[in-house]
């Protein structure tokens, strides 16, 4: 059975930095996601199987998607937080390996009970 644990949500000031880290238990195709209330869900980083790797247009050039293979760990470093990132944020894992890591949420089957991290202005 497949375990993804979130840890290191929290509560920055806008320009803050939080690195959110998903413990699991085997990798495939990995990606973060994350809702806000009264919004749908986002997918906003993807990594695959050579290290490639997909950003939403929101966070690129501020979030950086990760993982140590030994530790089977995948990160999430968010860098220059804006209000609007806040929300729950999950990891998520494919059935399977992929090249370019899809951004849509259907493609993954596995999930995390989710971190939340809230900016402030």
């Amino acid at each position: 059975q497949v375990q993804l644990v979130e840890s290191g949500g929290g509560s920055v000031q806008a320009g803050g930095s939080l690195r959110l880290s998903c413990a699991a238990s085997g990798f495939y195709c990995m990606g973060w996601f994350r809702q806000a209330p009264g919004k749908e869900r986002e997918g906003v980083a993807g990594i695959g199987r050579e290290g490639e790797t997909r950003y939403a247009d929101s966070v690129t050039g501020r979030f950086t998607i990760s993982r140590d293979n030994a530790k089977t760990t995948l990160y999430l470093q968010m860098n220059s937080l804006k209000p609007e990132d806040t929300g729950m944020y999950y990891c998520a894992r494919a059935p399977g390996w992929c090249l370019k890591p899809p951004l849509d949420g259907n493609f993954y089957n596995s999930w995390g009970q989710g971190t939340q991290v809230t900016v402030s202005s």
